[in-house]
């Protein structure tokens, strides 16, 4: 008699113990997820302390947490931000605010605004609106150590509203600010790199030659900083005064239609808080900048004004032609001031741009006054 071979079982602990594994992965990483999310809101908390120690109060309608499970997003609903820091006060509030954080990069943080922002004097109507397609910000370093800050915004516009008197105040393409620790620390004497881009930017009330748009390229390097804690900026400017800081230009190229002008120069503060010193700067186009800046008019109010004013007695009619050959005669003049050069292959003009405790001359002529920084 044959006896029948005994019947293997499957043994199934195989099968589960991957799906176990996968399961406690899973339970420890929520644990994590959890676990982080509340540092990641301790950050968040701690980049809200510094603001508001630099005169930049942040408030939240209401404020959620999520991006499970490879970020962290906090959503803030009616955002409100008050700067303390600056004269008058301003009262900021926007729709919404998203602050993402990577799992695997937590001191970068990515924030994302959605408009509209009204701006205003805390407790006043708003007296602008702004808006934009995209605006969004990067924060790269921790609340006690902060590395590097990136603001980019698309399609931006503000307008002044309220009083019947509605006007377009800024309007761009795009405006990036680009902020960096390029030497020292946020503990002692750092020096700063700060770059600003404008596409298609046009403030036709902040100045004349702001009226048409403009593409701009600026680097500039702060130095004699004493440190980087938490302060409000004319707090820190009034510091680098005192130490003898100054404001570097390396690169500052600005482009209007076919007037293109490139400078480059050091600014030191005085003791008001305006600027001084001198960059030197290369335009193409000079006769188009006089003619925006209404140089005629400036010469015709001073000493050559007084000189063309004679004219008239002597001979009614030769005052009015010397008006008229005013501007290329100043065009000429500039040119022997600076230097006759050129400039992306197109002939150019090197004149000075003197800063004089805030007010701006070009060659001999004050073209306009830059306000005190503290």
């Amino acid at each position: 008699m044959i006896n029948p071979k005994p019947v293997s079982r499957r043994r199934l602990w195989p099968v589960f113990v991957p799906l176990a594994l996968v399961v406690a992965l899973a339970i420890i990483w929520t644990g994590l997820w959890f676990y982080a999310a509340s540092a990641a809101e301790t950050t968040l908390a701690g980049w809200r302390e510094r603001e508001a120690k630099s005169g930049r109060n942040y408030s939240c309608g209401k404020q959620t947490i999520g991006g499970y499970p490879f970020r962290f997003e906090v959503r803030c609903s009616d955002l409100g931000i008050e700067l303390r820091g600056i004269e008058p006060p301003v009262a900021l509030k926007a729709a919404d605010l998203l602050v993402a954080l990577q799992i695997y990069q937590p001191t970068l943080l990515i924030s994302e605004f959605a408009g509209p922002l009204t701006i205003a004097e805390p407790g006043q109507p708003p007296g602008y609106v702004a808006n934009w397609t995209l605006g969004q910000t990067s924060v790269r370093g921790t609340p006690a150590a902060p590395e590097r800050l990136s603001i980019v915004v698309e399609q931006p516009t503000v307008d002044r509203v309220g009083g019947g008197a509605n006007a377009t105040v800024l309007k761009a393409a795009r405006i990036e600010v680009h902020g960096r620790i390029a030497e020292g620390s946020a503990a002692g004497n750092p020096v700063i790199e700060l770059v600003l881009r404008l596409a298609a930017a046009a403030a036709p009330e902040l100045h004349p030659l702001a009226a048409q748009p403009l593409d701009a390229d600026i680097t500039a390097t702060l130095r004699g900083l004493a440190d980087f804690s938490p302060k409000p900026w004319p707090v820190r400017f009034r510091e680098m005064q005192a130490r003898g800081g100054s404001i570097e230009i390396a690169k500052a190229r600005v482009q209007q239609g076919e007037v293109i002008a490139v400078s480059a120069g050091t600014l030191r503060l005085t003791e008001r808080g305006g600027l001084d010193g001198q960059l030197n700067m290369t335009v193409v186009g000079i006769d188009k900048v006089l003619k925006i800046l209404d140089i005629d008019r400036i010469v015709s109010e001073g000493k050559i004004g007084a000189a063309i004013g004679r004219l008239d007695r002597i001979m009614p009619g030769l005052g009015q032609i010397a008006r008229q050959n005013a501007g290329p005669s100043i065009a000429i003049g500039l040119g022997a001031i600076g230097q006759n050069t050129t400039l992306e292959g197109k002939p150019a003009v090197t004149v000075p741009l003197r800063f004089a405790d805030g007010q701006v001359l070009l060659g001999p002529f004050p073209v306009g006054r830059t306000p005190p920084l503290f």
